[in-house]
């Protein structure tokens, strides 16, 4: 069974930046790959971005593109967002996912709130 925890999520201001992590465990994930997605109030779960299993391909939601980075440490098991130039409507649940087989693993979320 995989579980995925993140982390990292808080309040900041308009313009500013935020560093999320995904830390998994119960399997090893070097293989898949993984992706962020957002919820925010009152909508449907959105892509944000994901990286294949060698890091070598990245893919951005049009809305995040030049602003956020995803990143994985295969030695940690751990995946990343780097968040900069923050905007109110980045505000939502961020989560981290990965599919294996026919499954979809989801971590319990964590909240970014951006203040104008």
């Amino acid at each position: 069974q995989v579980q995925l925890v993140e982390s990292g999520g808080g309040l900041v201001q308009a313009g500013g930046s935020l560093g999320l992590s995904c830390a998994a465990s119960g399997r090893t994930l070097s293989l898949y790959p993984m992706a962020w997605f957002r919820q925010a109030p009152g909508k449907a779960r959105e892509f944000v971005a994901t990286i294949s299993w060698s890091s070598s391909s990245t893919s951005y939601s049009d809305s995040v593109k030049g602003r956020f980075t995803i990143s994985r440490d295969k030695a940690k098991n751990t995946l990343y967002l780097q968040m900069n130039s923050l905007k109110p409507e980045d505000t939502a649940v961020y989560y981290c996912n990965v599919r294996i087989g026919l499954s979809d693993y989801w971590g319990q979320g964590t909240q970014v709130t951006v203040s104008s």
